[in-house]
């Protein structure tokens, strides 16, 4: 007999929605409490929820968790860019960027981060993807980048070269890679964002390096 918590395939879950498939059960929290127990649910905060990959036959996506857990909010920082590919570390804490109050969850999947950032530079650089059969809102290259410096202790670039410094060294992103992203978003982030000077000056490096192209 198929598992009816099928239905949900990957998709994070509350607690009303999976007693809905219970009608005839009259204490749905003890429900719940019995699909932990036998490992079909898996639970990523108080009241909310994922079936298994066990059960459901799909990969789970890490990004749509993140979405969920803690919204408003995007994969961005590190954990974007690298799911990009444009930097070779491993990160195995996903950061996102909300308008609430920071935030970190500890889940049976990993850590789950979140760092405020304010209204009017939210919207700048955001975009739907799809993978593992569901869409997820994560920050573009040029996004993901303007945030990590923003929300990064002692990151301040002054001049092109701390600027160069900074992306081949400290984060061991390839320059050709920054060359390709969009000015425009690190323009509009400059007017809104924290760290204007800084990401002004990411600006002067991808200028002057299609200058010198």
């Amino acid at each position: 007999m198929r598992n009816p918590l099928t239905i949900f395939k990957n998709v994070p879950v509350s607690t009303q929605t999976v007693a809905s498939l219970y009608p005839d059960i009259r204490k749905p929290v003890d429900k719940v409490g019995r699909l932990l127990r036998d490992g079909d649910l898996i639970m990523l905060k108080k009241g909310l929820y994922v079936v298994s990959p066990d059960v459901s036959g799909m990969e789970l996506s890490e990004e749509l968790i993140a979405n969920h857990l803690y919204a408003p909010s995007y994969v961005s920082m590190s954990s974007a860019l690298r799911y990009y590919g444009l930097i070779p570390e491993a990160v195995y804490t996903i950061q996102s960027m909300t308008l609430n109050h920071a935030k970190k969850f500890d889940t049976p999947l990993g850590r789950f981060t979140y760092t405020h950032i304010c209204k009017a530079a939210y919207p700048i650089g955001l975009v739907p993807r799809t993978a593992n059969g569901v869409t997820f809102i994560v920050a573009t290259p040029e996004k993901a980048l303007c945030d990590l410096i923003a929300n990064s202790q002692g990151v301040n670039l002054r001049y092109i070269s701390e600027a160069k410094r900074y992306l081949e060294e400290d984060i061991r992103m390839d320059l050709d890679d920054f060359m390709r992203m969009d000015i425009s978003i690190f323009e509009e982030y400059a007017s809104v964002g924290k760290k204007a000077t800084s990401i002004l000056t990411l600006i002067k490096l991808l200028k002057n390096g299609r200058q010198n192209i």
